[in-house]
C-alpha cells in the first residue's frame, strides 16, 4: 500500500491551527475517544507489551470506531484487537505478533489472508526514523536499514538511491504523521507534560509527528513537581491535546517499574484466540470490552489477584 504523504504546507497549517497554550487538558476516557475519527491515522505508543496505551484501545473498540489505519513500532496483542473487533483495515509495523512468548498471531494471519485486511511490515530502524522524519517536518529520510532484506522488495514507497556526495546506496523511507498519537506514560501534570520511566521507544517521534496527541497516564501529578526536575519531561504540554488518567492503563500489558504483564490473563486470551481467530476474539471483545461499564470494572474481570500480583513484580528488584 503506497504511502500518502502529507504535505509540508498542509502539516505547517495543522500545527499553526493548534492551542499550544498552557492549560489544563485533563479529560475522561470517553471524551478522549472522541477526538479520534473515523476513517483517521492513529499512532500508537510503547512496545510490544511496554506501555502499550491499552486503555484507549479499550475505548476506541468501545466506540466501535471504524477505517482506522494504525502504526507502531512492534504491534503485539494490541494489533490482534484492532483487526479483530473491525476498528481497522491496515497496520503498519515492523512486527506483529502476539509476543515472542507465544509467536505469530493468527488472529493477524486470518484478517490478513482470508479477510484482505493489510499488514505492511518495516524494519524495526525504519519505523522509527518513519517517525523521526515526521517529527522533524520532512517528507523522508535516508537509512541503510532494510538494504539487502527481503522486506525492502515489499515496500514499494521505500526508494533507494545513490548519495550526491558520497556515492553509497541509501534508502529514502516516506515520514509517518499520524493525524492523532495514542501514549501512555509513567505521569504527567494536568497540562500535559508528561514523564516516562524506562525505555522511551518511538513515543517522543510519534508525539512530535502526530498533528493530535492523547497522554493515558497512571498519575496525574502538580506541575510543581515536574518542574522539580525539567530533565525528567520527555513530551511537552506543547504537543498534547488531552490527558486522562487511567491507573494500570496499559493492563494487561506492563507498564516498566510499576506492573508487569497479566501472564495468565495473557495465556487464556492466546490459548481462545488462537483456537479460533473469529468467535475466540468476538467472546473475549463481549466480556472484556463491551460488557463492563468502566475501567475499573475492567481490570475486576482480570482480577484483583492478577492486577495485584503483576504490582508486586513490577516494582520489586527479587522475582523467584
Amino acid at each position: 500500500m503506497e504511502a500518502q504523504l502529507k504535505p509540508y504546507s498542509r502539516l505547517r497549517a495543522d500545527l499553526a491551527e493548534r492551542d499550544r497554550s498552557l492549560r489544563e487538558r485533563v479529560v475522561t476516557l470517553e471524551e478522549a475517544g472522541k477526538l479520534i475519527k473515523n476513517g483517521m491515522e492513529l499512532g500508537i505508543g510503547g512496545s510490544t507489551m511496554s506501555r502499550t496505551p491499552m486503555a484507549m484501545i479499550w475505548e476506541i473498540i468501545r466506540q466501535r470506531k471504524k477505517n482506522l489505519s494504525c502504526s507502531r513500532s512492534i504491534t503485539s496483542t494490541d494489533g490482534d484487537l484492532l483487526f479483530g473487533s473491525g476498528v481497522s483495515k491496515h497496520i503498519v509495523t515492523s512486527w506483529f505478533a502476539q509476543s515472542i512468548l507465544w509467536g505469530l498471531s493468527k488472529v493477524m494471519r486470518h484478517h490478513v489472508e482470508i479477510e484482505g485486511k493489510v499488514y505492511d511490515e518495516w524494519s524495526h530502524m525504519a519505523i522509527g526514523m518513519r517517525f523521526r522524519a515526521g517529527g522533524m517536518g520532512v517528507p523522508f529520510l535516508p537509512i541503510r536499514s532494510m538494504l539487502g532484506s527481503d522486506v525492502l522488495g515489499q515496500r514499494p514507497e521505500a526508494k533507494p538511491i545513490n548519495c550526491p556526495y558520497t556515492g553509497e546506496k541509501l534508502l529514502l523511507i516516506p515520514a509517518l504523521n499520524p493525524d492523532v498519537a495514542i501514549i501512555h506514560v509513567h505521569r504527567c501534570d494536568a497540562y500535559g507534560n508528561a514523564q516516562i520511566d524506562g525505555l522511551q521507544f518511538m513515543d517522543i517521534d510519534l508525539a512530535l509527528a502526530a498533528n493530535k496527541v492523547i497522554l493515558t497516564t497512571e498519575r496525574i501529578i502538580s506541575n510543581d513537581q515536574i518542574r522539580r526536575s525539567p530533565e525528567h519531561t520527555k513530551i511537552p504540554f506543547i504537543c498534547v491535546d488531552a490527558v486522562v488518567e487511567v491507573p494500570f492503563g496499559s493492563a494487561p500489558h506492563e507498564c516498566y517499574g510499576l506492573y508487569e504483564p497479566m501472564m495468565s490473563h495473557m495465556e487464556a486470551y492466546v490459548q481462545s484466540v488462537n483456537a479460533n481467530p473469529v468467535e475466540g476474539m468476538k467472546a473475549y471483545l463481549d466480556k472484556y470490552f463491551f460488557e463492563p461499564n468502566s475501567w475499573n470494572e475492567y481490570l475486576e474481570l482480570i482480577g484483583l489477584n492478577e492486577v495485584l500480583e503483576a504490582q508486586q513484580l513490577g516494582r520489586s528488584f527479587y522475582n523467584d
